[in-house]
């Protein structure tokens, strides 16, 4: 298996939309990539079953069609801690399983972008997270930085988590939230300077960007989607 695992600093921070645009370069590059989103919460229904936007965007992205329960085998339909969504419908988030499920559909493609559900230490059972998920995978992690006040301590607590789960990181982005965000470039130079270099690109505050306009703000690619 060889790709990126996205992770946040928070829920909502743009993990899909950079999830997407690694996906797009990819493509472009002429790989046969693949989106996965193992695990979501806040699914709609829709006359095909539950369906996730994150999923399905991912689905979009990538060039190798997969079934949407191949993208997406873990769905639940409140929006709230996976923990506790799958709790309350029975099914339990068994690691092994996961991990399979993830496997199996990664298998299909060159490479695969997996993005994970909240933030990196969010619970995924009553004894393993989503950080668990990252290292029993084996994928280096894309870190995307929400850019509003307090993202420095965010960034720094969740890099160190990372390293401390013995993930090796593959760089970050930064994902514009706040368009009135005070001293954005003071930021950034912050950022780099703790996380190890520059970023991989800075998404800007658009929510209507699609995928190609967001491959175009990255000025690199990680190493693991070349």
């Amino acid at each position: 298996m060889r790709g990126v695992f996205v992770v946040g600093t928070d829920t909502g921070v743009g993990k899909t939309r950079v999830a997407c645009a690694l996906l797009f370069a990819a493509v472009a590059r002429g790989h046969r990539a693949a989106g996965l989103k193992p695990i979501s919460c806040g699914t709609v229904p829709t006359r095909d079953g539950p369906r996730h936007g994150d999923a399905l965007a991912l689905m979009a992205a990538a060039s190798v069609a997969l079934p949407y329960a191949a993208v997406n085998p873990f769905a639940f339909e409140p929006p709230i801690a996976p923990h506790i969504a799958s709790m309350e419908a029975g099914v339990a988030l068994q690691r092994d399983a996961v991990v399979c499920e993830v496997r199996r559909s990664a298998a299909l493609a060159e490479r695969v972008v997996v993005e994970g559900v909240g933030g990196l230490l969010v619970p995924l059972g009553p004894d393993w997270d989503a950080a668990d998920l990252v290292a029993d995978l084996g994928l280096p992690a894309v870190l995307v930085v929400g850019l509003r006040l307090g993202c420095i301590n965010h960034a720094l607590l969740t890099h160190e988590a990372l390293l401390r789960r013995g993930i090796a990181f593959a760089g970050w982005v930064g994902s514009a939230l706040d368009p009135g965000f005070a001293r954005a470039d003071e930021n950034l130079a912050a950022l780099g300077a703790r996380l190890g270099g520059a970023p991989l690109g800075v998404l800007p505050y658009a929510p209507q960007a699609s995928a190609a306009d967001d491959a175009r703000a990255l000025t690199r690619m990680p190493e693991a989607l070349a």
